[in-house]
């Protein structure tokens, strides 16, 4: 029996123990523990939100567009025809001058051959032969200027761009003695692309015929055909590179 009472007495004080926890919470505890669980659930849903990135990655459009927009001009072979046949409407030049320690050469250019006529005067302009030498002088054949083993060419051939030019044939003209053309690279270029930088003066008596086709002619020499003959009779090395440099500077004339 006593057990029996202990049990029910013990199962009571149990009772009364469980109830009593259960009724001690005050009004302001309750109040406590629904804030916090309203806190808890609040900062759960705001875990699970998605992120706004929409203001960071509108910051990187910008830095992409601002980066684009500060890029500088580089010609192409995507981009050069439009821009040379707009620019030589702007600058219709056709008179320059090559000067050298030897004497100046003036070369008239072609309008019939505009895309290769903008493309001289455009690098006159910007200064690109300044940096360059007449590089190769093959006896009784050609001098060839526009190119050099400084570094101030290679830099300027890299802010300018990397591209070539369409040949521009003119009806009847051939090469001549006193013709001007641009050089063309031998190897893949079935089309006889002109390369913009290099440019030839053919000094031959008789002219350089067998080149007809494979080059435009773009210019002529009209003065100082004399300072040409001279450039053509100095030392060389084997490679037909002049043993001393002989520095170019050009300017348009008219």
């Amino acid at each position: 029996m006593s057990f029996t009472k202990v049990i029910l007495i013990g199962s009571c004080i149990i009772s009364l123990i469980f109830c009593s926890c259960e009724d001690t919470h005050s009004k302001k505890t309750k109040e406590n523990v629904l804030k916090n669980q309203k806190e808890t659930s609040s900062k759960e849903v705001e875990q699970q939100k998605p992120k706004d990135t929409t203001a960071k990655n509108d910051s990187k459009t910008l830095n992409v567009t601002k980066k684009k927009e500060e890029e500088p001009f580089k010609l192409s072979n995507e981009n050069m025809k439009e821009f040379l046949l707009e620019y030589g409407k702007n600058n219709p030049e056709t008179l320059v001058r090559v000067k050298t320690k030897f004497g100046n050469i003036d070369i008239q250019l072609y309008k019939e051959s505009p895309i290769h006529r903008a493309n001289f005067i455009y690098l006159v302009k910007e200064k690109y032969f300044d940096e360059t030498f007449f590089y190769r002088v093959a006896k009784g054949f050609v001098i060839q200027g526009g190119n050099s083993d400084r570094k101030q060419m290679a830099q300027k051939r890299h802010e300018i761009g990397d591209y070539t030019l369409p040949q521009e044939p003119i009806k009847g003209l051939t090469h001549n003695r006193g013709s001007v053309a641009l050089s063309k690279q031998w190897v893949d270029n079935p089309s006889n692309r002109s390369t913009p930088y290099e440019f030839f003066i053919v000094i031959a008596k008789l002219g350089a015929h067998h080149l007809d086709g494979e080059h435009t002619i773009f210019g002529k020499v009209v003065k100082g055909m004399n300072v040409a003959d001279k450039i053509s009779n100095v030392p060389v090395d084997g490679s037909e590179w002049p043993k001393e440099n002989i520095f170019i500077k050009a300017e348009v004339i008219r």
